[in-house]
């Protein structure tokens, strides 16, 4: 009887230790994500500011150093150097000058990926609506904090 009571209580303390234990998980993960939300909002805060003041640094730190942008109607690009010849265009031939982004959900536990679902507006050097549209960004945790992994976008215009 008395084994029987020692592991009644063995399992009891163990089954606490485990409650416990996925307790704290779930506190963490919720507390991660807030982090992630919390550098979305930044980073989209800023985005803009490197086509206001033609600095690409400021875009290019933005993304990943592995990050890859699947453009409409384009072939899809990879790591810096690209992104960083995807802002030149965007500046140089399109007139980009400015924007914002809406973000509208944030997907994900915020441990190591996280999906950012919004609306996006793009300006140009009179601040006059150039384009809008979707998106869809898969935002990776990197020893740099929250960086843009995979980028995607679509206008709301009708294709020409």
């Amino acid at each position: 009887m008395k084994n029987y009571v020692l592991g009644t209580i063995l399992k009891l303390i163990v089954f606490a230790i485990v409650l416990n234990s996925c307790n704290l998980t779930s506190k963490k993960e919720t507390a991660n994500l807030d982090e992630a939300k919390k550098a979305i909002q930044e980073s989209n805060a800023i985005y803009f500011d490197s086509f206001k003041n033609n600095n690409p640094s400021i875009f290019i730190d933005c993304y990943a150093d592995d990050a890859s942008i699947l453009l409409p109607n384009a072939p899809q690009i990879y790591g810096k150097e690209d992104v960083a010849k995807f802002f030149r265009k965007a500046y140089d031939e399109y007139g980009l000058r400015g924007g914002k982004f809406i973000t509208t959900a944030v997907y994900g536990d915020g441990v190591e990926y996280v999906t950012e679902e919004g609306l996006w507006q793009s300006l140009n050097s009179k601040g006059e609506l150039m384009d809008d549209g979707k998106f869809l960004v898969l935002w990776k945790k990197t020893p740099k904090g929250w960086k843009m992994f995979r980028d995607s976008f679509s206008s709301n215009r009708e294709a020409k």
